[in-house]
């Protein structure tokens, strides 16, 4: 059973959850409020995910920016998913990266997402 199996069945500081996903506090955040959206179903990544849970975690996500607006005000945000170990994933569950982002966190923010490869961020 992997990690995030586990959390939701022992009910482990879940911030919130719906039919079939849950959120939680990230474990290594990388700002404050940064937080995980799981599905329930242990499957792999997005592209096993089906109509319904697309849905769950498009409403998860909202929910959260709101809670995570009114309780950081943070500038901005970054969702990320990691699809496969190629492109970082380390547990093998889908999940989806709701990073609240603060103004002067970082250098030079411009290219967001495309910094993950080191070199490209730059355009």
């Amino acid at each position: 059973m992997c990690i995030f199996c586990e959390r939701y069945n022992k009910k482990v500081n879940i911030l919130y959850e719906n039919e079939t996903t849950f959120v939680i506090y990230d474990g290594y955040p990388v700002s404050e409020g940064h937080c995980l959206i799981i599905t329930k179903r242990h499957i792999k990544d997005y592209f096993e995910a089906n109509d319904v849970e697309l849905k769950d975690i498009h409403n998860s996500i909202a929910y959260m920016k709101k809670k995570i607006d009114k309780s950081f005000k943070p500038n901005g945000y970054n969702i990320g998913i990691n699809c496969g170990s190629a492109a970082g994933q380390s547990i093998m569950h889908l999940h989806v990266h709701l990073i609240p982002r603060y103004n002067y966190d970082c250098f030079n923010p411009k290219g967001g997402v495309r910094g993950v490869i080191p070199g490209k961020q730059s355009y």
